[in-house]
């Protein structure tokens, strides 16, 4: 199987899954008992809280571990203080629903690529409790230009679940007071996330107990996805500037040979792109079709966000962009991470030149734009 769909989940590295083995068997200990495996575990968990800092170049204290990205997305807009809340309508799901649910909310619409003006976030955040913008989207992979908007605004929440681990962030460059990150997204484990949090932020927790995570987010933590998160999050830093730079060129070389295919067209911003998002739209073919048909020649991508796909709505990503309903109908997901190969580019464009023309051939929509 080629997988391209990394934006969704990636991986376990094989290296990660060796630091997390102890911890799923004979290093068992709740990492706050006294005793000696007890203490074991809390300095593996240090010590990945230490990595998952260093990241996003914040300090350790400054990082509550969580489940994931929905997690930390949703205890940054939840626990945040009460009052208006400005977002973009580009969000993933896991910030615009808690963005609903308080009630007063503000939405900045996006151009055609995916950006959203530095100036419309600044001037709607006026009297806001806060504000959310998102590193980069999880279906274009368009990059925002976050620290430009953070300088204008107050309380400022960044989701940076894709661009962590792909693109440089540091929170002190970028001036944000939050910024989630996702394990799974980083050849991590699911199941562990974090949640940046400046020293002095006023923000509750969501989850009240035991006082975990200096009383931010109760229970007993996962030793084991944390440790493997720490484990993902050293090695994302470590290659970044070598993996990420060998990402990009398949991602071009995939890119090149789609566009090959007549009626294709890549969307978002190319000068502002993740690294190996390739977001396109073939006119006159049904985007779940294709994905079916690609699956069927042994190449897993997607038409969107995995996290809301179940929900049978179109993008409202796409939507918010502007696309028509056949433009959204036809799209198509790719990304690439570390652990693709050159062969896997080669044999995702062989697939998408058999698999395009066979669904445009039984398609009502294909003699439309003269296919």
């Amino acid at each position: 199987m080629i997988y391209l769909d990394n934006a969704a989940s990636t991986m376990v590295r094989p290296e990660v899954a060796a630091e997390m083995a102890p911890y799923t068997g004979p290093e068992y200990s709740n990492p706050s008992s006294p005793h000696r495996g007890g203490r074991r575990a809390r300095r593996a968990v240090e010590a990945a809280r230490r990595e998952v800092a260093a990241l996003v170049g914040a300090r350790p204290s400054e990082i509550i571990f969580t489940s994931g990205g929905t997690e930390s997305d949703n205890m940054a807009v939840r626990g945040a203080p009460p009052g208006p809340v400005t977002t973009t309508s580009i969000e993933h799901e896991a910030v615009l629903e808690p963005c609903r649910a308080r009630g007063d909310a503000r939405y900045v619409a996006p151009d055609g690529a995916g950006m959203v003006g530095i100036r419309d976030v600044i001037d709607a955040s006026d009297g806001s409790a806060l504000v959310s913008v998102m590193a980069a989207n999880n279906e274009v992979g368009t990059i925002q230009p976050v620290r430009e908007m953070a300088a204008g605004c107050g309380l400022f929440h960044t989701d940076a679940v894709q661009a962590a681990g792909k693109i440089p962030l540091d929170v002190g460059d970028l001036g944000v007071d939050m910024l989630s990150i996702s394990s799974h997204k980083i050849h991590g484990p699911k199941g562990a996330g974090a949640l940046y949090v400046r020293e002095g932020t006023a923000v509750g927790p969501l989850v009240l107990g035991g006082g975990q995570e200096g009383g931010m987010r109760s229970g007993t933590e996962n030793v084991a996805a944390i440790v493997g998160f720490g484990a993902a999050c050293r090695i994302a830093r470590e290659g970044m500037a070598s993996d990420m730079g060998r990402v990009r060129r398949m991602r071009d070389e995939l890119a090149r040979r789609a566009l090959e295919i007549p009626g294709s067209r890549i969307n978002g911003d190319p000068g502002r792109v993740l690294p190996g998002c390739l977001h396109m739209t073939f006119l006159g073919v049904d985007g779940e079709d294709l994905v079916v048909k690609l699956d069927e020649n042994g190449v897993a991508a997607s038409t969107g966000s995995a996290c809301s796909v179940n929900s049978q709505k179109a993008s409202h990503v796409l939507e918010a962009m502007g696309f028509s309903h056949e433009e959204i109908s036809g799209s198509l997901r790719m990304t690439l991470s570390p652990l693709n190969t050159m062969e896997d580019v080669e044999g995702a464009a062989a697939a998408l030149a058999r698999v395009v023309p066979e669904l445009r051939a039984v398609s009502p929509f294909s003699e439309k734009y003269g296919l």
